[in-house]
């Protein structure tokens, strides 16, 4: 297993696209939090790329590179090792990876070493192994490389924008009902909101949030409700690598 681990994270970090994406982060990371005289606004100004840029690379990056080591997975079943043991090196080296690329492309430590930047760093690499573990789901599901990206980039949509979109809706629909506790809870089914959430609490912007935000700040604003959030995001990663690896195991290659 640290063999097939080993040749991965090395694969990958010789990678063009994610040697990119690094220098990417981290240019970005710099000019933001040189332009702002207040690093707390240069938090707040990176998170949106956090939440938008960083799962959509995991994301795709992954799906992508799982359907060009095609070869590579019929090679390794071939050998007398477990199926088990081949997929969760795979994605352990996809998730090492991606979370060092983000890690070193987002110095937000050098800039702003308070729990708000903590906050959004933890945030930003439970959301790479998150969107990292989706993305394995999604591959291993779809055989066709062109559709299996398609249905990455659609869940991607889906919990960056479309989510937002229905959440509004049914606000909007039952806004004579007290749906601010309800919304804790539907806030857990996507791991982008609740990054958020706990990101822009930290910040103490939640006043700006209404009600809803004094809700919100009631519970995450807690050890308990930071722990289950904790807890929530750790789930999102480690259900869909088991759902990945029970579809591997009967899956025909």
């Amino acid at each position: 297993m640290k063999k097939i681990i080993k040749y991965v994270i090395i694969d990958i970090l010789r990678n063009k696209i994610v040697l990119a994406y690094t220098v990417f982060l981290l240019l970005l990371s710099f000019s933001i939090f040189n332009l702002e005289d207040n690093s707390a606004k240069g938090l707040l100004s990176l998170l949106n790329i956090v939440l938008i840029i960083v799962p959509l690379v995991s994301i795709l990056f992954a799906s992508i590179y799982v359907y060009n080591s095609a070869e590579f997975l019929e090679l390794l079943v071939s050998q007398p090792l477990k199926r088990n043991t081949i997929w969760l090196s795979i994605f352990i080296g996809l998730a090492c990876s991606l979370t060092l690329a983000f890690f070193v492309g987002i110095p937000v430590l050098l800039y702003e070493f308070t729990a708000t930047g903590i906050t959004m760093l933890l945030v930003g690499l439970l959301l790479t192994i998150i969107f990292v573990a989706i993305a394995m789901l999604a591959t291993v599901n779809t055989r066709d490389k062109a559709k299996g990206i398609g249905v990455a980039i659609l869940l991607w949509l889906y919990f960056s924008i479309l989510f937002d979109g229905l959440v509004l809706f049914l606000l909007f629909q039952f806004a004579d009902y007290p749906l601010e506790k309800a919304m804790i809870g539907i806030s857990a089914f996507n791991p982008i909101d609740l990054s958020r959430i706990l990101v822009l609490l930290k910040m103490d912007v939640s006043a700006l949030m209404g009600y809803t935000g004094a809700v919100f700040k009631d519970f995450f604003g807690t050890t308990t409700g930071l722990i289950i959030a904790i807890l929530v995001l750790m789930f999102w990663s480690i259900i869909p690598v088991w759902l990945s690896v029970r579809k591997f195991n009967r899956k025909d290659l």
